[in-house]
């Protein structure tokens, strides 16, 4: 990743449980506020997830919204939102010179399980089945919805990377402004996973469905007593740009992506190895041309399941080993697991730490594993670590994905 002319972060856009803008997200995470409730889902009843709380309509009409999708919405909003924060001069942008790549665990099986049910409630009169299905269960739905929205001509892309996704889409608009496709990528991640009943019956028989008395204390990274995943919903989605046509421009500079990888286990559907995962981590930190011991903060992937949380702080502690000056934290905690929006949601709050030298903490994790003893978890109340240069954010999926990208502190930085 060591170029000539980097690729900077230049606007932020999210949708969280906790909140559904930066300063709301940020106060949320630093006061260990949670944003999972107790969430109504057919066949299944009440189950802890993470819900979003935006206004659809401030960017998109009611017959759009009408004719499209819970993760569209999502993603029209943190776009707009990214757009609006970069302060670009949008009837000056070239449109077909920017990108859309949206990572996304899954799509469309909201939508089917929707008009399956439908059909159902009409005797199976396929006259009750909607001539929008076709359009809202393609793949490339949620960032096709953000093109017609915002006009924009350019390549509009879902990446599907099961819950490394978020990522995956920093990384793939990255790619395209590094190769000269595009001058503008809206690149991050978004999930509409609490829609799918299925989602939630699936990770039940799997044993690794989250539950507690206090949907708030559900979703609980690193504890002995973690029974599970929260499912959350929600959306990050970032500006970038070459540093060069940020600079000149005079554009505010978040950050730059100073290094990533992806990689594959290639081992197991579901439970994750160490070793590629070390693997990508090492791999991440090389292309961004710095060692281990330059690392101050570490976003984490772990979900709250047994074997998952386990492996990363293996993982973790191979890499890093046990260095005092380490900060690491987990959102999880906070909003559950946002899947395709999970790594986007975790790199908004590396940047905002780089603005106020904050790490916020982990939070739920009352009696830590043994199997998970990172001494440098931030637990209970925010650490103070001042300015620091490199962070780095893991997002590792189901079918054995893994990504991490570390994101350097920019020179240009208005912080």
């Amino acid at each position: 990743m060591n170029s000539c002319d980097p690729i900077v972060i230049t606007g932020i856009g999210l949708a969280a449980p906790n909140g559904c803008c930066r300063s709301e997200y940020r106060d949320a995470l630093l006061k260990g506020r949670s944003g999972v409730v107790a969430f109504e889902t057919r066949h299944l009843g009440s189950v802890p997830a993470g819900v979003c709380n935006f206004d659809e309509f401030r960017f998109q009409r009611p017959a759009m919204r009408r004719k499209g999708t819970r993760a569209g919405s999502i993603a029209i909003h943190c776009a707009n939102e990214a757009v609006k924060d970069a302060d670009l001069n949008w009837a000056m942008v070239p449109l077909d010179r920017v990108g859309i790549c949206l990572g996304i665990t899954e799509h469309g099986n909201v939508e089917t399980e929707n008009q399956i049910h439908e059909l159902a409630q009409y005797n199976n009169d396929l006259g009750t089945w909607s001539n929008y299905h076709n359009s809202r269960t393609v793949a490339n739905n949620p960032a096709g919805e953000v093109s017609i929205n915002l006009g924009i001509t350019g390549p509009h892309l879902t990446i599907g990377a099961a819950c490394a996704a978020g990522n995956a889409g920093l990384i793939h608009g990255a790619q395209l402004l590094a190769l000269g496709e595009i001058d503008v990528a809206i690149a991050g991640g978004v999930s509409e996973s609490i829609r799918s009943f299925g989602i939630f019956a699936s990770f039940q028989s799997q044993r690794a469905l989250a539950r507690h008395a206090d949907p708030a204390k559900a979703s609980r990274p690193f504890d002995q007593h973690r029974n599970g995943i929260v499912v959350s919903e929600g959306g990050g989605v970032f500006v970038l740009e070459r540093l060069s046509d940020a600079k000149r421009r005079d554009a505010r500079i978040y950050a730059e992506i100073a290094g990533y990888a992806m990689n594959s286990d290639a081992s197991d559907l579901v439970n994750p190895l160490a070793e590629r995962q070390v693997q990508c981590i090492q791999l991440a930190l090389k292309r961004a041309g710095i060692g281990p011991h330059e690392v101050s903060y570490i976003g984490t992937h772990a979900t709250g399941t047994d074997r998952g949380d386990a492996t990363e702080c293996e993982s973790i502690q191979a890499v890093f080993g046990d260095r005092s000056t380490l900060a690491i934290t987990n959102t999880k905690s906070l909003i559950g697991h946002t899947m395709g929006a999970a790594g986007s949601l975790e790199a908004i709050a590396l940047i905002s730490a780089f603005q106020d030298g904050l790490v916020h903490p982990t939070i739920n994790l009352d009696e830590p594993d043994p199997r998970c003893n990172l001494p440098q978890l931030v637990t209970r109340r925010p650490r103070e670590i001042g300015r620091f240069p490199f962070g780095i954010v893991n997002s590792f999926g189901m079918l054995g994905i893994n990504s991490s990208v570390v994101l350097r502190r920019s020179q240009w930085s208005p912080f």
